[in-house]
């Protein structure tokens, strides 16, 4: 497990990305430069890990669309790309997709 994982809540280790971490084998242990160079690189990968999966923790953490109860489609303001609305006026429910060069309201039932 990456850095910053043992804080999570239960659950959320199992949907997180596994990031690689940077290898330990193979490095001349003799030569001060490659040590350097290694030690410069392990806390650069570590760094980045960290900013990955604080970033994975905020997108998951945010809703993945917007479910309105509306009696017409029409009185959304600005819908976006996957939001779903019931419209009460026609019983429906409906998808805001994009379909070729279109997008707009879609009926899904």
């Amino acid at each position: 497990m990456g850095i910053g994982q043992t804080w999570l809540p239960r659950g959320w280790r199992k949907i997180m990305a596994r990031y690689p971490t940077f290898p330990t084998r193979f490095i001349d242990t003799s030569n001060e430069e490659l040590k350097e160079l290694y030690a410069t690189l392990e806390t650069w990968s570590g760094l980045l890990t960290s900013e990955l999966e604080t970033r994975d923790i905020d997108v998951d953490a945010a809703p993945a669309t917007n479910i309105y109860t509306v009696v017409t489609v029409t009185s959304i303001g600005r819908p976006r790309k996957g939001d779903i609305a019931y419209s009460a006026a026609t019983g429906k429910y409906k998808g805001y997709v994009s379909l070729g060069g279109t997008t707009e309201w879609q009926n899904l039932n």
